[in-house]
């Protein structure tokens, strides 16, 4: 990835976050402890301030970058789980090819760093409740398209779920008919790639 769409991805990111900060809120509010919106927006800030070294470097250098500067910059849960995700991700990427497959490779590793931090699998209502499909599209050569509406309805699926990992998990049967905040900040993050692979 050159460095002009890097730092496109990281503009977008920041912007999506900062536009849904208030709506991120509200949903860990309902299930958490209600800074998910704070945190979020406060790691992405943190990851535009340092675009211009971020989008310097090698791909695999550039995501570790982002996910360290998340993992320093944000607090709760959010910042280790996307920090994991993105440094996962750089790690994979010296090995992994530059094609559909290499993708699939590089997410594949970052969302099994986020599920080794979190201790979670996918049906815990939570980010890998979003990830792991979106991956799975990714993996069987899916479209952008594809992996949008994946990303959506797999979002929408959290709502009925009972959630059994983090902070919401205490709420037990209260938890459900809430959307998951991580799973919806994972979304709009995907969706902000997608838009800059589209040339949005």
């Amino acid at each position: 990835m050159n460095e002009e769409k890097l730092r496109w991805i990281i503009a977008k990111c920041q912007a999506l976050m900062a536009a849904h900060a208030e709506e991120l809120t509200a949903l860990d509010q309902a299930i958490g402890d209600g800074d998910h919106g704070l945190n979020m927006t406060r790691g992405f800030d943190a990851i535009l301030a340092a675009a211009d070294e971020i989008a310097a470097m090698p791909f695999g250098a550039a995501l570790q970058k982002a996910g360290m500067t998340l993992v320093m910059n944000v607090g709760g849960a959010s910042g280790p789980l996307y920090g994991s995700l993105l440094m996962g991700m750089g790690k994979a990427s010296a090995e992994a090819p530059r094609d559909g497959a290499g993708v699939a490779a590089m997410f594949g590793e970052g969302i099994e760093a986020v599920k080794k931090r979190g201790k979670s699998e996918a049906g815990a209502k939570t980010m890998l409740d979003v990830l792991v499909p979106v991956h799975a599209v990714i993996a069987n050569g899916g479209g952008i398209a594809e992996v949008r509406a994946t990303a959506e309805e797999s979002l929408a699926a959290t709502k009925d779920m009972l959630a059994t990992k983090g902070r919401a998990a205490f709420l037990g049967e209260r938890s459900i008919g809430h959307l998951d905040p991580g799973a919806r900040s994972s979304a709009l993050l995907i969706n902000a790639v997608c838009d800059v692979l589209e040339g949005k």
